[in-house]
């Protein structure tokens, strides 16, 4: 597996120190007591949704993956851990060798999920699942995140598609991830070519302000791009003056401009003037693209405008105001001994303050109603009932240390809309509300 696959610069062949601290004092510690090898189950969830949102969407799965398979310890790295003492000598040693060699069971990639669902389950030996814990979060919390935001912008845009363009507002390595993770949410493309590389998405891009400025006139400018990108190409028209712009660019471009852009102004009051523009100079099939820092319900707020296209960039990559989803990873039940026979006791934290967790190894399903509608999020432990047997959510992942489950981003992609469109109508509304559907537990 290349580190490019996983975001990572090239030098960096391992997903090993993506961790904590105490993940490796916890180790030595449980090492030392004889505890680390006892069979556990960790699973991740999130205890509420944020604040406002109807659902949340599983993104990230094919990452963990990836970083799950990477976690191991080269020289460098087991250098490191030595020379600043972070661990003792057994515990090096022990460290050397690490492959996982569990099973993970989870939502696959792209289905939404709800407060309590079990949205990832690790299996293995403590030492070798708790390691685990902080890049597997990183990884979900992030993906999610946008993936959610996505989700909605795609909702609100209907059948009009929308391009991520927010790689200059994060974290080099984040504007990848989020671009995958806007890409199962519902997006269509990118303007962020790393992302493109990495995991086949369609990326686009034409020019900037930069380049209109840069020569002697907008005419210039424009006849430049057609020269080099063809009439189908995309003009940027709110440099100077807008309605100039647009005569401007048919004249060069002729009436089969592929596209204006807009970047500024009152969007729904500026497309109506340009739509009518391009139709009175003949330029019928020219679209309208704008951007300009667009949420979810500048989206909504656009649906009666003559628009094509949505390019969005900063509210997508941090969340739309939601940059994380609060999701943990949490000890649900280990065997009282190493014996790998031992049967699995249940445990959970019992603290207030709304940190409660529930203990035991957990199945998910979702209800629907007659009309093929969910209408309740249903986890248990032990036997599932019958009439819940053929509507389990939880997937096979990996099995004893093997990935067995990757699959096209596309098949992801559309796992999510399929999802989307099986949950209430009321789910994509934009207005402020509780989860769409409740969590049972049987």
């Amino acid at each position: 597996m290349n580190t490019a696959d996983l975001g990572l610069p090239v030098d960096v062949p391992s997903t090993a120190l993506f961790t904590d601290q105490y993940e490796f004092t916890m180790l030595q510690a449980a090492l030392r007591a004889g505890t680390a090898d006892r069979r556990s189950v960790f699973e991740v969830f999130t205890r509420r949704l944020p604040e406002g949102r109807r659902y949340g969407v599983v993104a990230g799965t094919g990452r963990v993956l990836d970083a799950v398979e990477n976690f191991r310890f080269d020289a460098g790295v087991l250098g490191f851990l030595r020379e600043y003492a972070i661990v003792d000598e057994p515990t090096l040693e022990w460290l050397a060798s690490y492959r996982f060699s569990g099973d993970i069971w989870g939502y696959p990639e792209g289905e939404v999920y709800f407060p309590g669902s079990p949205i990832l389950r690790v299996e293995g030996s403590f030492a070798e699942c708790v390691l685990l814990e902080t890049v597997i979060l990183s990884i979900l919390n992030h993906d999610s995140a946008i993936a959610a935001a996505a989700s909605r912008m795609a909702a609100a845009a209907g059948s009009r598609p929308l391009i991520e363009m927010g790689a200059r507002r994060t974290h080099e390595l984040s504007a990848v991830a989020s671009s995958r993770a806007a890409y199962v949410g519902g997006f269509s493309s990118t303007s962020d070519l790393a992302a493109g590389f990495r995991y086949n998405i369609p990326t686009v891009g034409t020019s900037a302000h930069a380049f209109t400025l840069l020569h002697d006139s907008e005419r210039d400018a424009f006849q430049a791009q057609v020269a080099s990108l063809g009439s189908g190409t995309t003009l940027l028209v709110d440099t100077y003056d807008v309605a100039q712009a647009v005569r401007t660019a048919v004249e060069v471009a002729g009436t089969g401009l592929g596209a204006v852009r807009i970047d500024s102004g009152d969007l729904l009051l500026v497309a109506h003037r340009v739509r009518q523009q391009l139709d009175e100079l003949g330029a019928t099939g020219t679209r309208i693209v704008v951007t300009s820092d667009l949420d979810e319900y500048a989206i909504a707020s656009l649906a009666a405008a003559p628009v094509d296209a949505y390019g969005v960039g900063t509210q997508l990559v941090t969340g739309s105001g939601h940059p994380t989803c609060s999701m943990v990873y949490k000890l649900v039940a280990r065997a009282d001994s190493a014996d790998p026979k031992a049967p699995l006791q249940p445990v959970a934290k019992k603290s207030t303050g709304g940190k409660t967790s529930i203990g035991g190894r957990k199945w998910a399903a979702r209800r629907l109603d007659a009309h093929g509608v969910a209408e309740a999020e249903v986890v248990g432990t032990g036997l599932v009932p019958p009439e819940l047997a053929d509507r389990q959510l939880l997937v096979e992942l990996v099995k004893g240390g093997d990935v067995v489950a990757r699959e096209p981003l596309d098949d992801v992609r559309r796992r999510h809309i399929a999802a989307r469109g099986a949950l209430p109508m009321s789910a994509v509304q934009l207005s402020r509300g509780e989860p769409v559907i409740p969590t049972e537990y049987a």
